[in-house]
């Protein structure tokens, strides 16, 4: 939903609503770490955890549990879900509510926010058998009974004996904090998980670090453009983010062909990654020294991203955090796509200064599902943004940060969009600052204004000094310039940098460029005769 107050003033007030009042550190006492008592790496991940958050000894639980990922539904419940449910009663985290027939259920939970660490089971696989209480329906939701061991604790209050079907979120599209949010017993867990115990330390204090100084980087939004079956609205939610970046003036490179991201693509600087569908890693996060920057958020939506979490070669969830990401989302089992995290939702409650476990439970129409959400549940890439205190002139920021952009288009963000580009083409030229130009040449470019984008994609060329960043450019000033019938310019342009790279890791895509634009016949640019 579109809002008419500026974004920062909506940062600055909702400041006051995600801190609350009186903990030290924030958020502290409304979170628990779930550890295993049977995995030594559990054990001190979750010390480790607790001590880095100021999250209290006592809100630190160990179970004895399965080591395995996969558990059965037998297993879920007496090792984990009745242990924890003695643990809230016995430390009176819930209160409870009796009705007139005496039933009693959870009226309310001090507790909101769930750890999962490495060592706990990921996934409860289907049960045949008729499990006690369960009612299954018909159709592909109603009669499956799988599940992300994670988003069965988000209901753990509920102690429901359903386990078919999906669980309605009531949390779903929500912009307040779960703390002011009425159904106050949901349990947002989020699993601090990965292939190695220092894959997950790292993540633990990138985020950390990310907050104090910023998420600060590049987009990269990889749309399918319709090529999975059912995949409209897949592509909606990503062409949705890429509009949400530019408003706040995050760089992004959008890619809507059916391919993924190329392997050897420049992919530099990367912040955000949102992309999908593909059932293995591929592309430039298939190279071994590709590394996101700290604190970097990354999704792929794929039915079976998250199927395992300990190889790092495997579906997307895991690689993506063994190539630095610090948070990530998947699915466990086959979701259906309308049920996974909806990628837009999860974005926007970001940039808006939520917490990771916030933003994405916002994102998702079902609990009790397959969705797992994977980096530390407290995590606030944006959380810097709510510290902005008014929005400086354009010239006494420093040139050539994203700091830069990301003020300018807060400040301007009420103007027309030709009155914004103008404007921002003159300061981003005036401060030499390379991103910016970039993106408003892939912004003319979208808007099929090729002379335009040309002439940014040529300004940041001129102005970048890193040459992967140099190489992304070309590629697509390229396009642009092939768009407007100069293939041979293109082809020249090709050619120049491939006498200068040739070694590059994006070489091989400018040379697969070079033959194609040297058998491409001379098209008439539009409007030509």
């Amino acid at each position: 939903m579109k809002r008419c107050r500026s974004f920062i003033l909506f940062l600055v007030a909702l400041t006051f609503v995600s801190r609350g009042g009186g903990e030290t550190p924030p958020l502290a006492g409304a979170t628990i770490v779930i550890y295993n008592k049977a995995v030594p790496d559990s054990v001190n991940l979750a010390k480790f955890y607790a001590q880095q958050r100021g999250i209290a000894r006592d809100h630190v639980v160990g179970v004895t549990c399965s080591l395995e990922e996969e558990i059965s539904r037998e297993e879920y419940v007496t090792t984990i879900a009745e242990p924890l449910r003695d643990v809230f009663r016995e430390r009176g985290w819930w209160t409870f509510h009796t009705s007139a027939e005496g039933k009693e259920s959870v009226a309310n939970s001090s507790i909101q926010f769930a750890a999962v660490m490495k060592g706990m089971p990921l996934k409860i696989k289907p049960t045949a058998a008729q499990f006690p209480g369960d009612e299954p329906g018909t159709g592909p939701i109603a009669n499956h009974n799988e599940a992300c061991v994670d988003s069965e604790l988000s209901v753990l209050a509920l102690s429901y004996k359903q386990i078919s079907g999906i669980v309605p979120n009531p949390y779903y599209q929500s912009y307040r904090g779960i703390r002011d949010f009425e159904h106050s017993v949901l349990l947002l867990a989020c699993r601090l998980d990965g292939p190695t115990a220092g894959i997950v330390r790292r993540m633990i204090v990138d985020g950390i670090g990310a907050e104090k100084n910023g998420l600060w980087g590049r987009a990269y939004v990889d749309g399918s453009h319709g090529a999975a079956p059912g995949g409209a609205v897949g592509d909606l939610w990503l062409t949705d983010i890429t509009t949400q970046l530019r408003k706040v003036g995050v760089p992004v490179v959008f890619d809507d062909a059916p391919e993924l991201f190329a392997y050897g693509y420049p992919m530099t600087e990367c912040a955000l990654y949102y992309g999908w569908y593909s059932g293995q890693v591929g592309g430039p996060f298939a190279q071994p020294d590709f590394r996101f920057v700290p604190g970097a958020v990354a999704v792929h939506i794929h039915s079976f991203s998250a199927a395992t979490l300990r190889d790092a070669n495997a579906n997307w969830v895991a690689p993506l955090l063994a190539h630095g990401a610090a948070a990530t989302m998947g699915n466990v089992y086959e979701p259906y796509l309308q049920l996974t995290p909806h990628l837009n939702v999860f974005n926007d409650r970001l940039l808006h200064g939520f917490t990771f476990a916030e933003s994405a439970y916002m994102s998702m129409e079902a609990l009790s599902w397959m969705s797992v959400m994977v980096g530390d549940p407290l995590y606030r890439p944006y959380a810097s943004w709510l510290q902005i205190d008014a929005v400086r002139e354009p010239s006494k920021v420093a040139p050539n940060d994203w700091k830069f952009y990301h003020e300018f288009a807060s400040k301007n963000v009420s103007y027309s969009p030709p009155e914004y580009q103008s404007m921002a083409k003159q300061a981003a030229a005036r401060a030499r600052n390379a991103s910016m130009l970039e993106d408003l040449g892939a912004m003319e470019a979208r808007a099929e204004n090729w002379s335009a984008a040309t002439v940014c994609f040529q300004q940041a060329r001129a102005t970048y000094t890193k040459r992967d960043d140099i190489l992304r450019v070309v590629l697509q000033e390229t396009a642009a310039l092939t768009k407007q019938g100069k293939t041979k310019r293109a082809l020249d342009l090709v050619r120049s940098v491939l006498r200068i790279v040739s070694e590059a890791p994006a070489a091989p895509l400018l040379k697969k460029l070079e033959q194609e634009l040297s058998v491409a016949p001379a098209l008439t640019p539009p409007g030509r005769q």
